[in-house]
């Protein structure tokens, strides 16, 4: 939901530090590859309770995954880079509340519930490219992307306030990842219709 609006102030923001990392011979896809480590590192974290170190490595994880795009866009972007960065965001959501039911079992089921909400909204939302890749549907509204993008109530944006959340308030993770979990099956129903108003011929 709030993906396109905060996109060209990120671009703004990362787009000279990209070009800088090109000039030190810096690529994409080794900037991605840093991004997934930090994601992972704070997802071991979690697992041993560590929530507010977890925090700055997801902050530095965030940050990375905006300076890859801006490292392509001051070079040149592949396919296979595109694939990387989007592998690398859903293992990355989907790492934290794995460690959340690790490090609390108690927390186990909301967690289940939650990565099963994202399986919904990841599903929803790479089948919807697929098929506007076959059709030649596109759309830059949130910069020039690999494949299509399409919106939703619960983008990345919002993905990364519910994480910073849970580890601020870890207490009140089964609740958080509940009702992020309803609004995440808001979102997959909501592309359903889409791709049914846009597909169905």
């Amino acid at each position: 939901m709030l993906d396109a609006q905060l996109r060209p102030v990120s671009d703004r923001l990362l787009n000279p530090i990209g070009r800088g990392l090109v000039t030190l011979g810096v690529t994409a896809n080794q900037v991605t590859i840093i991004g997934a480590a930090f994601g992972l590192i704070a997802a071991g974290l979690v697992v041993a309770g560590l929530f507010y170190p977890a925090l700055w490595f997801v902050i530095a994880n965030r940050v990375i995954d905006g300076l890859d795009g801006a490292v392509a866009r001051a070079s040149w972007s592949s396919d296979f880079g595109g694939y990387l960065d989007i592998v690398s965001d859903f293992i990355f959501y989907s790492a934290i509340p794995l460690a959340f039911a690790v490090a609390r079992p108690e927390t186990a089921l909301a967690a289940a519930f939650l990565i099963f909400s994202f399986i919904g909204t990841a599903t929803s939302f790479l089948g919807f490219a697929i098929l506007a890749e076959k059709h030649h549907v596109t759309t830059q509204i949130r910069g020039k992307k690999a494949f299509y993008y399409l919106g939703g109530l619960t983008e990345g944006t919002e993905t990364i306030l519910l994480i910073l959340a849970i580890l601020v308030w870890p207490d009140h993770f089964s609740v958080m990842a509940i009702i992020f979990g309803i609004l995440c099956w808001v979102t997959t129903g909501t592309r359903i219709y889409a791709a049914y108003r846009q597909f169905n011929d």
